[in-house]
């Protein structure tokens, strides 16, 4: 596996572990699909160990299951979360960051699709609830942020959603970053760090973020952010610390479908 990190060829192990120390959180992004970068996210754990592993992926009322006994049993820690019900790609992707680290402290920052369809009823303060203003959901997004969000989310989406329903897709990305921010936090406080969030490339990006919201909540908490991207593909935008590159999968066109009717 090829990694690149800020354009340069870096080699794992020690380098790694040296880049990443003192870091308060560590933000691992991913393309949820691809095996390669979670075997990398795994290697980063086992190299940091860190002291909670925070995951995009599990709600926190599943996470207190996670024990180092329970980790020890693959089939049983998939069936303890729930996973093979949970919409996210195989669990034997995922498992070897668990055990990478078996004595990290588990938090769930998943916004269920209940809470997420509740923006469309609701404010981003009254979805998210308390501390909303902390991580800056009591106010607009800068108009030129708004419109590139909104093209992502268009483009992400096959060209195929009604433009008015863009403004609350972004919304509901808002209230997933504000999540994984305030859980980073949450670990933070109650393990001392250091901390591992496990999410999408989209969710780890620096600039607007669940970094930008941890950094916006806790100026005094150092962060930083890895993008994983694909050989041959572009690299991961988002104002990210590191950029890696691992082989790409073979996936089917997701807007053939669009394309067809």
């Amino acid at each position: 596996m090829r990694h690149v990190i800020l354009g340069l060829l870096l080699c794992a192990g020690s380098a790694v572990a040296d880049t990443l120390s003192g870091v308060d959180v560590l933000f691992l992004g991913e393309v949820h699909d691809n095996p390669a970068h979670h075997a990398r996210q795994a290697e980063i754990v086992a190299e940091v160990q860190p002291r909670a592993i925070v995951w995009e992926m599990l709600g926190s009322e599943v996470t207190p299951r996670i024990t180092p006994d329970l980790i020890a049993d693959e089939t049983a820690l998939g069936a303890a979360l729930n996973w093979a019900d949970s919409g996210w790609p195989a669990f034997s992707m995922y498992y070897p960051i668990f055990v990478a680290a078996p004595e990290a402290a588990h938090f769930g920052a998943q916004v269920p699709r209940d809470a997420a369809r509740a923006v469309m009823s609701q404010t981003l303060v009254e979805a998210f609830g308390e501390n909303a203003a902390r991580f800056g959901l009591d106010r607009p997004l800068p108009v030129g942020q708004q419109e590139r969000r909104e093209a992502l989310q268009m483009a992400a989406h096959c060209d195929a959603l009604p433009a008015d329903i863009l403004p609350m897709m972004v919304d509901i990305q808002r209230l997933r970053d504000a999540r994984l921010a305030a859980a980073a936090l949450e670990a933070l406080e109650a393990t001392g760090g250091p901390v591992a969030v496990i999410t999408g490339n989209g969710h780890a990006r620096k600039d607007w973020g669940a970094p930008a919201l941890l950094a916006l909540a806790a100026p005094d908490v150092s962060i930083l952010a890895l993008g994983q991207g694909e050989n041959e593909g572009a690299a991961p935008d988002g104002g990210f610390d590191l950029i890696e590159s691992a082989p790409p999968v073979d996936r089917p066109d997701p807007c053939e479908a669009f394309r067809a009717r």
